[in-house]
């Protein structure tokens, strides 16, 4: 199975991009060569800033690049975007709807052995309450690169949701990337699971097991999550009359919080949210947590077996 870190393709896919747009400047907190913004700064030394262990003074002056017509990636990860840059990525970025591109990179549990300080649980639920923000969270590497072309084209602030770890390619080239709309991978009758992320994968796995035990199940992806795909989001509730979501991320504020508004309050039905429990988790190797914290193939098929039993 082909596979490729997220992070780098992220790196690679911002050089193509400043190859082609001379307003892209990179911010950097002096975490370049773990979110890989490094690669833009070896090709393009004069737009790349590396500001030092400073986030917050790295989102202030993205702003202020932003006011002058620059486009702004600032990279650090997911954790310290939100805990140490958040002040001003409320404040000053999406207070007045600047148009900074904020990539937090090493999701999840993505960075797995530095622990609990470094684990990025809450960002999503942080970023979705801030008006003017929207926000990507990537499957794999393909769409991390058309993710980020279409960021381009919003005028305003993206927070780019990116996994550290390896993903197997689920897309290929040829894959249209379309802002606010979700993707149905597989289609199925009985049950949908909802999937963003490294999560999407397992999302696949789940299915596929499912399906040998007799289960027609939809897979969808939601790669933007805000705004989300509400008309997606209640075509699958009527047509499945079950739904599971899954990401890495706690179970407050997220994926499965975003569906559930919605689906309660047009079209209820049962619903089983996968994602960390109210947690702080530990260090070591990234499938064994991921495994720990509920988020694989086999405990996806569990909860699928839950929802369909309330149908």
């Amino acid at each position: 199975m082909k596979t490729k870190q997220i992070r780098q393709a992220y790196g690679e896919a911002l050089v193509r991009m400043g190859e082609k747009d001379e307003r892209i400047v990179v911010l950097d907190s002096d975490v370049s060569n773990s979110t890989k913004s490094c690669l833009f700064g070896e090709r393009f030394p004069e737009r790349f800033f590396n500001v030092g262990i400073s986030e917050a003074n790295m989102a202030g002056m993205a702003a202020g690049f932003a006011t002058t017509g620059k486009i702004p990636f600032i990279n650090t990860f997911a954790v310290f975007m939100v805990l140490r840059a958040g002040d001003p990525i409320r404040s000053l970025i999406a207070y007045s709807n600047l148009n900074v591109k904020l990539a937090g990179g090493y999701s999840g549990l993505s960075d797995s052995y530095d622990g609990a300080s470094h684990h990025s649980l809450l960002d999503i639920a942080f970023m979705r309450t801030l008006p003017n923000m929207s926000i990507i969270s990537v499957s794999d590497p393909v769409e991390t690169e058309k993710s980020m072309e279409a960021c381009l084209k919003i005028d305003g602030p993206v927070y780019l949701r990116l996994s550290r770890a390896e993903i197997p390619y689920i897309y290929t080239d040829s894959y249209h990337f379309k802002f606010g709309k979700g993707d149905i991978l597989v289609d199925g009758s009985d049950l949908t699971i909802i999937a963003t992320g490294y999560m999407v994968h397992k999302a696949l796995e789940a299915a596929n097991i499912l399906k040998n035990n007799g289960v027609k199940t939809r897979v969808v992806n939601i790669h933007t999550i805000k705004p989300i795909d509400t008309e997606l989001l209640l075509k699958c509730a009527k047509e499945t009359n079950a739904i599971v979501t899954v990401e890495e991320h706690s179970i407050y504020g997220g994926l499965g919080a975003s569906v559930a508004e919605i689906i309660v309050r047009n079209h209820p039905v049962p619903m089983e949210i996968i994602g960390i429990q109210d947690v702080f988790c530990e260090s070591g190797d990234y499938q064994q947590l991921l495994r720990k914290y509920g988020l694989c193939a086999e405990n996806i098929v569990e909860k699928s077996k839950h929802a369909l039993s309330r149908k």
